[in-house]
């Protein structure tokens, strides 16, 4: 491939500081060539798999296939991050080029008849052909995916089938750039101290900061990144502005004209709908949940509405404490979803006498990646070396050595913790390289995983330090649980490495990882105040503990009604106005007026620019799983014992998809869990219908 001269090597060749890319070799203008070239190289591999003219073996096709298309998955990875972490006009005029083209190469790879007759041949003998236990779990993951990709359709259903899922990738494209548009066009500019009442000091500065990147020096600017957004409407004393920034957060993607999705949605769960159809399923749930834990939406739909109930009643008890408090201000008006926020946090700082501002300090960025790291010593053995000077694709990325107890380089890690108006928002981990052992073209045997995560924490004035809340602070362990998943991963072959694993089972790392956040020890270790260095006092300690279930009814509703409408959208098939779909789903809940979606569908990018169409359920899924899993250390009385955590590593962070999910859990846990502990963890009563019931 880099025989072109109009190829940049440093796409494709990683010859940085232990196997990085050269990310400062790469210009977005180097990419259309590099795409073009690693297409074609791709195609050619796959056509010498499908034509051989020996009979099919496991080794000269599924391992060929797992190592083809290398100089793919390198421009890639590279081209993908900066779509997500740093994108330009360019960038995404590439994007919505690009993301069809993909879709057509993997549609004619998945539609060759003479690939796939191979594959099958192995899979009628698979019983006969003394493969191990993972070598069955990556064939089976070809010959699925295969059928899944229209192998077994009549030609013409096959062609329609790719036409739909090319439209499909360009709309998922479209949606999130719609988003990400919305989102760096509106800011509300605030200039004086009426307009600032009530906001404590680590906000005005994010604020101020956010405020000179739009070029308005001295001000201060409300913009729709989570990590501002949120605290302002925590904190604001203005009604007006809090309304105002509200409707601005919650109508993204729903703004007429270019940016509007909601054309984009009905298009979309109709191709969906198609594609279940020509692949012999109900509907578009059905096929998603297929070879997933859940297995049936009426298994998804049985936990999450038993799950509502109880969410809404708490809510419910919630708003009418707000609604007290309103009264007792004077004031005469509804609990509105601009009013919850303002008012939980007094009501917290009345019940346990202490609000966010005042955590805040203790919560320094810094200290939590450290914490991050330790708890991974802890539990792993494996410690974190920062390598400073080694250029990443952005100033503010920061990268990592991973070693384990002898030194030796077990991966690379690279964080990139700040908001910027070229990031899409959220948090998520990726990869630019997965672990596997397979020997490769350039004369290695195996590859090292080089992990990444992006959040989107307010940046702090020029030498000050990032403060965190308490859920930006889940949230960086969250996404570095993930990250574990995926550089701790051992298995073989690169389709079932790390993260590849059923999309109701991948939360169970990262929400796990979560509970390591709030055990004292940690706590008092690495939550220090920001100008003293005190440790955060026991009695603070405590009331966060205790407070752990405040607002349960809130933060359960808002999460279980976008998790019900996801569920119904793909069950329900085509759907003429998605948005009133929306609105009657809602109403059918009951949701009380005060409260919204997490993710209203217009912005949902979770299902419409992400993985997780009919898929949404699967954090409070994996919440099931996680609250079990960390039961069973607190059952030892050692968050950190160590044949438990060798047991963890063994059995859910290191085999990756080379297991069923059910046996990996059960390995690790010798039973599948029932929802009780999650309901217990989130303060809600347990039901006598989901009590003693397999998740």
């Amino acid at each position: 491939m880099t025989s072109n001269p109009a190829l940049n090597p440093a796409i494709t060749d990683w010859n940085g500081p232990d196997g990085l890319p050269r990310f400062e070799a790469v210009s977005d203008n180097d990419f259309a060539a590099s795409f073009e070239a690693a297409l074609a190289g791709h195609e050619t591999e796959i056509d010498a798999i499908a034509n051989n003219p020996q009979p099919a073996t496991f080794e000269n096709t599924i391992v060929t296939l797992e190592t083809a298309g290398d100089a793919l998955s390198r421009v890639s990875s590279l081209f993908w991050n900066r779509a997500g972490a740093h994108t330009n006009d360019a960038i995404q005029a590439l994007e919505r080029d690009i993301s069809p083209k993909m879709s057509r190469h993997y549609s004619k790879i998945g539609m060759n008849a003479a690939l796939f007759q191979r594959i099958d041949q192995l899979w009628e003998k698979r019983e006969a052909l003394g493969l191990s236990l993972e070598q069955l779990r990556v064939l089976e993951r070809h010959w699925k995916g295969f059928v899944k990709s229209g192998a077994k359709l009549p030609k013409p259903e096959q062609e329609t089938l790719a036409g739909i899922n090319e439209k499909l990738a360009g709309l998922s494209t479209q949606f999130g750039q719609n988003v990400l548009a919305d989102e760096k066009e509106w800011s509300l500019i605030l200039t004086d101290d009426p307009e600032l009442e009530g906001l404590p000091d680590f906000l005005r500065d994010a604020m101020a900061s956010a405020a000179r990147e739009r070029g308005e020096d001295g001000k201060y600017a409300v913009t729709l990144s989570r990590s501002i957004i949120e605290p302002f409407l925590t904190f604001s004393e203005r009604r007006d502005l809090r309304e105002q920034a509200f409707k601005a957060w919650v109508a993204r993607g729903e703004n007429p004209g270019e940016t509007d999705n909601r054309g984009i949605i009905r298009e979309t769960l109709a191709l969906r709908s198609q594609v279940a159809k020509l692949l012999g399923y109900g509907n578009f749930a059905e096929m998603k949940l297929d070879n997933t834990m859940a297995k049936t939406p009426a298994a998804v739909n049985d936990l999450l509405r038993a799950v509502w109930e109880k969410a809404v009643k708490r809510a419910r008890e919630e708003e009418a404490d707000i609604a007290r408090m309103i009264a007792e201000d004077g004031k005469n008006h509804d609990v509105m979803p601009w009013d919850w926020r303002f008012y939980s946090e007094r009501i917290r700082a009345q019940k346990f006498n202490f609000s966010e501002a005042e955590l805040k300090p203790y919560l320094q960025l810094e200290k939590i990646i450290e914490a991050c790291f330790d708890v991974a010593n802890r539990l792993f053995g494996i410690r974190a070396v920062e390598k400073k000077g080694i250029a990443a694709y952005h100033p503010d990325v920061r990268v990592f050595e991973i070693r384990d107890a002898n030194d030796k380089l077990v991966a690379l890690f690279l964080g990139d913790y700040f908001a910027r108006s070229s990031k899409r928002s959220g948090a998520w981990m990726s990869a630019f390289q997965s672990q596997h052992k397979l020997p490769m073209k350039n004369g290695k045997t195996g590859e090292l995983p080089i992990i990444y995560n992006v959040c989107n924490f307010a940046k702090p004035a020029e030498g000050k330090p990032a403060l965190l809340s308490l859920d930006d602070a889940r949230t960086l362990f969250h996404e570095f649980g993930h990250a574990l998943h995926g550089m701790l991963s051992d298995v073989t072959y690169p389709s079932v490495s790390g993260t590849a694993v059923s999309r109701d089972f991948v939360e169970l790392p990262s929400q796990l990882y979560e509970h390591w956040l709030t055990v004292p020890d940690i706590l008092k270790q690495y939550a220090v105040h920001v100008e003293t260095g005190e440790p955060m006092p026991q009695a603070l300690l405590d009331k966060v503990l205790a407070a752990r279930t405040f607002n349960a009814g809130f933060n359960t509703v808002e999460f279980t009604s976008s998790a019900i409408v996801d569920m119904e959208f793909h069950t329900r098939g085509p759907i003429d106005d998605p948005m009133a779909v929306q609105a009657e789903i809602l109403a059918e809940l009951g949701i009380p007026k005060s409260l919204v979606m997490r993710h209203a569908s217009p912005h949902f990018q979770h299902i419409f620019a992400g993985g997780y169409s009919a898929g949404y359920y699967s954090y409070m899924w994996s919440e099931v799983l996680d609250a079990d899993a960390f039961a069973a250390f607190e059952e030892t009385g050692d968050a950190f014992d160590t044949a438990m955590a060798k047991k963890l590593k063994d059995h859910i962070y290191s085999t990756g998809g080379s297991l069923d999910p059910e046996d990996a859990y059960k390995a690790f846990r010798g039973k599948l869990p029932s929802p009780d502990a999650m309901l217990a963890k989130k303060g809600l009563a347990v039901t006598e219908e989901l009590s003693g019931s397999d998740a």
